[in-house]
């Protein structure tokens, strides 16, 4: 009988263990499978970065089909690193509110036959933020300057500046990068230019020997413009690789655009008087039409399309007359008053240039010209009081000055040249606010080339006293 129990008890041990092991196996395997369940999850965590090696970087880059040549090396993987990695979170809200911006630039690229990828310069120059301003006063989405976004036909006043205008301004960075790419042949090149200006491309071009590409020559261009073009190439390769970098699309609630439809006005408009009327958010109509600096249409526009949501355009059209009527009265008098006495506005003003002289100080230019030193300086990207001789002001004057200002500048002159004979050599006697244009256009059959050349002058240079060969 002890037997047989031992037997029994031998058998039920074995049992025990037998379950024992079974159930220990079972655990390891939910246990491998909950880790791999954990790292999976972490690869579609928002917050997971996959590291990246330079060969994979480099064969993505190879993979990729674009029109615009562009090139692998450290530089590039660098910004490459910093887009998808170190700052995360500026490349996600770009990727999130291009959407929005991303159809405008590709319908006028296809327009001017241009390369796709141009698209991406716009993340790289503003970081698709329509209102934003450079240091340079560059503005808009396409950050264009004052005097290049007039070339382009980009309206600029107190109440109105088309360089945040998306559609204005995208066709006019089209058309730019357009002549650029045809100064150079070489995108890269027109790139470049387009960050520094065509003058200080070719200038690299000529330090470095003539060189044709952008990397023959990065050494010689500005600090600032070597890095613009790796920057570009990095932008493109993070929007193409997103998914690879863990950038989750399904998960971001998109800025969609707000639907729009657009009213024909004339004349001067209270956009925020409009947008109270309606009970519609003025910040919607505000982002809609960037372009309107000071929540007001001037007085004399004629036929502006003002966008408006979609949601309240049906009761503008309804209700027009009444709604245009009073926002065409409602605080003229006051925004009118702002536009003509703000820091920098030409409004009612018309532009004239003025050279600076031997002696001069804003001071003296500012009462000369009936305006305040503080407009010079914003008119003219002045954070102080230095000008040099020679240099080149804008001055906004109102209409009825302009006669007035012309005349005195030119009693202030001598009306006859000073000329001087020595040795069977005729001489001009430099005055003070001469320029070489002047004295050139003083005298038949002289020219600035010629007068430089007769003098052995290398620069345009001229001071009071100086004697120069006129013949």
């Amino acid at each position: 009988m002890s037997g047989k129990f031992n037997i029994m008890g031998r058998r039920v041990l074995v049992v025990i263990i037998g379950l024992f092991i079974a159930l220990n196996v079972r655990s390891q395997e939910i246990i491998n499978q909950t880790d791999n369940l954990i790292e999976i999850n972490s690869v579609y965590d928002d917050e997971y970065v996959p590291d990246v090696t330079y060969e994979e970087i480099e064969d993505r880059m190879q993979c990729l089909d674009t029109e615009i040549p562009l090139e692998f090396n450290e530089t590039v993987k660098a910004f490459v690193i910093y887009f998808v990695t170190k700052n995360r979170e500026y490349t996600r809200n770009v990727m999130k509110t291009s959407p929005w911006f991303f159809p405008i630039f590709e319908a006028s690229l296809q327009k001017y036959n241009l390369p796709d990828e141009l698209k991406y310069l716009s993340i790289v120059e503003s970081g698709l933020k329509q209102q934003a301003r450079s240091w340079a006063a560059a503005v808009g989405l396409w950050q264009f300057i004052p005097s290049t976004g007039r070339y382009y036909g980009l309206h600029q006043d107190w109440y109105i500046d088309e360089r945040m205008d998306p559609y204005k301004a995208t066709d006019a960075a089209c058309r730019h990068l357009k002549s650029l790419y045809n100064m150079f042949g070489d995108w890269e090149l027109a790139l470049a230019a387009y960050n520094c200006g065509a003058g200080n491309v070719k200038k690299a071009i000529r330090r470095s020997g003539y060189k044709k590409t952008f990397w023959e020559i990065y050494r010689y261009l500005p600090r600032e413009t070597r890095s613009y073009v790796p920057q570009f190439t990095a932008v493109v390769y993070a929007f193409n690789y997103a998914e690879e970098h863990n950038f989750l699309f399904e998960n971001w609630e998109y800025k969609h655009p707000i639907a729009w439809d657009t009213v024909t006005v004339k004349g001067f408009v209270n956009v925020r008087s409009i947008a109270e009327q309606l009970n519609v958010c003025y910040e919607d109509i505000e982002y809609l039409n960037p372009e309107i600096k000071h929540g007001a249409l001037p007085e004399g526009i004629n036929e502006y399309a003002l966008r408006v949501p979609i949601e309240c355009y049906s009761d503008l059209v309804a209700q027009r007359n009444i709604i245009l009527d009073s926002a065409s009265k409602d605080g003229k008098e006051q925004v009118d008053q702002l536009a003509q006495n703000t820091t920098g506005s030409t409004w009612g003003r018309e532009k004239i240039i003025y050279r600076v002289r031997s002696g001069d100080v804003l001071g003296t230019i500012a009462e000369r010209y009936h305006v305040r030193v503080s407009d010079l300086r914003s008119w003219n990207n002045l954070r102080g009081n230095m000008i040099r001789t020679d240099q080149r002001l804008h001055i906004w004057v109102k209409p009825s000055q302009v006669a007035s200002t012309t005349r005195s500048a030119t009693t202030n002159r001598s009306t006859q040249p000073q000329t001087v004979t020595i040795a069977g050599s005729k001489y001009h006697v430099v005055q003070s606010g001469d320029t070489l244009w002047d004295i050139a256009k003083a005298y038949d059959g002289l020219s600035i080339e010629k007068l430089k050349k007769l003098n052995n002058l290398k620069t345009n240079k001229i001071k009071p006293g100086q004697k120069l060969v006129i013949g």
